[in-house]
């Protein structure tokens, strides 16, 4: 009851404030389906974990799409009409960030950088900041109101910024989806307001692993909370499971007539992470039941396991004609697998290296395969690569070889 209460002075007062001054304004996610007032008012802090089937075959996903997919390694756990293509709003807004992130992370933009509305930027409408033309903020503004409350107008800034023209930058998303391998994905725009444009739980699931690579963009997804101009404007969330649900990451919610409650869910665990994604869902009820379900059936049955490399008992390898007679061997970092929980005991490593190999040995040339094993089933399989260069033999060097031997 003591946290009803509390939520309840909080909707007060940000509408209140909102009331008394235009400077002074709550901002959300208009379109996304959830009044303040219960993104606000939730009693409980974090959702009680339900029932969790063994196997997808009990799963309830009511979406017209859906994914379950492991952020590690992309993975697959479940999928429902993965490859439909379906509007899916302001998810768009994944692939807008996933290039700011990479413009920021590769050098090109800084987080303080500065970035001058357009009047085109504060023409967008939806849900939005409400940028004025010639008003200024920084990227980390612009990203902030971006991921939290799904601005059109900030997006819209960020996207001349980077590329000149909306159209540009639209363009470059849809070359960075091709790269990507989202072959049902058409973008249309940068903010998800033409539902002309299209995609599929799969690609969107693709997409939005490809962001949760860049770990700083989770600064600004798992807000729940925060404000902009100095405390003036408040902005509130919509996505739910950042405030409700255990290990949440992110990401985006979505929502139009045509395309229905769209969402992509990401969490992380215990160093397991996945990215679950319904759309086109008839409610919002819907939206976060079925999110919820595959995270959890994720959670629940599999974990991220590490073959530990330095565990590896290697040899060294003969070298034929070199100026060194051996060569060691060196396994690369692995990526991490996914299992299911309770298997990772039975993992086993198998070692193939080469008998020998001919000088002259490259550092970095392979001389083996290290495999990971569950029964049969080769999990991964990793190069075995030398440490160090080995020249061949050459009479020069046999002859100093001789003359140090001689001075000794």
């Amino acid at each position: 009851m003591k946290k009803r209460w509390i939520a309840l002075v909080c909707v007060f007062c940000l509408l209140f404030s909102t009331a008394v001054a235009a400077d002074g304004m709550v901002l959300y996610d208009e379109d996304g389906g959830e009044p303040l007032t219960e993104l606000l008012a939730e009693d409980e802090a974090v959702w009680a974990a339900g029932t969790v089937p063994a196997d997808t075959s009990a799963l309830q996903v009511h979406a017209k799409g859906a994914v379950l997919m492991d952020q590690g390694s992309g993975q697959v756990l479940f999928e429902q009409n993965s490859h439909a293509r379906v509007p899916i709003a302001s998810v768009t807004k994944v692939m807008t960030l996933l290039l700011v992130m990479e413009e920021l992370d590769g050098g090109r933009l800084k987080w303080e950088d500065t970035v001058t509305c357009s009047p085109t930027a504060a023409s967008m409408g939806g849900s939005q900041i409400w940028l004025e033309p010639g008003e200024i903020m920084t990227v980390e503004e612009l990203v902030k109101a971006a991921a939290v409350v799904s601005a059109n107008d900030a997006c819209a800034a960020l996207g001349e910024h980077i590329s000149g023209t909306i159209e540009a930058f639209v363009a470059r998303m849809n070359a960075r989806a091709a790269e990507l391998g989202m072959q049902d994905t058409l973008f249309k725009d940068c903010s998800g307001l033409d539902d002309s444009g299209y995609s599929c739980a799969y690609d969107v699931a693709v997409m939005s692993r490809e962001l949760m690579k860049h770990t700083a963009i989770q600064k600004f997804t798992t807000i729940w909370m925060d404000s902009l101009r100095g405390g003036a404007s408040q902005l509130v969330n919509t996505n739910k499971l950042v405030r409700h649900y255990k290990g949440a990451t992110g990401l985006k919610t979505g929502t139009t007539a045509a395309a229905g409650h769209c969402l992509s869910a990401t969490a992380r665990r215990d160093g397991t992470a996945f990215v679950a994604v319904v759309l086109g869902c008839d409610t919002t009820d819907h939206r976060w039941s079925g999110a919820r379900a595959l995270l959890d059936y994720g959670f629940a049955n599999f974990t991220a396991y590490t073959p530990a490399a330095e565990s590896l008992s290697l040899s060294p390898v003969k070298v034929l004609g070199g100026q060194l007679t051996e060569v060691m061997p060196a396994a690369e970092t692995p990526v991490p697998l996914l299992l299911k929980k309770g298997t990772e005991t039975q993992v086993e490593a198998r070692v193939e290296l080469a008998a020998d190999v001919e000088a002259p040995v490259v550092k970095g040339q392979v001389l083996g395969r290290w495999k990971v094993m569950l029964g049969e089933e080769m999990l991964a399989e990793y190069p075995l690569r030398a440490v160090c260069e080995v020249p061949e033999t050459t009479l020069p060097w046999a002859y100093r070889l001789l003359i140090d031997a001689l001075l000794k």
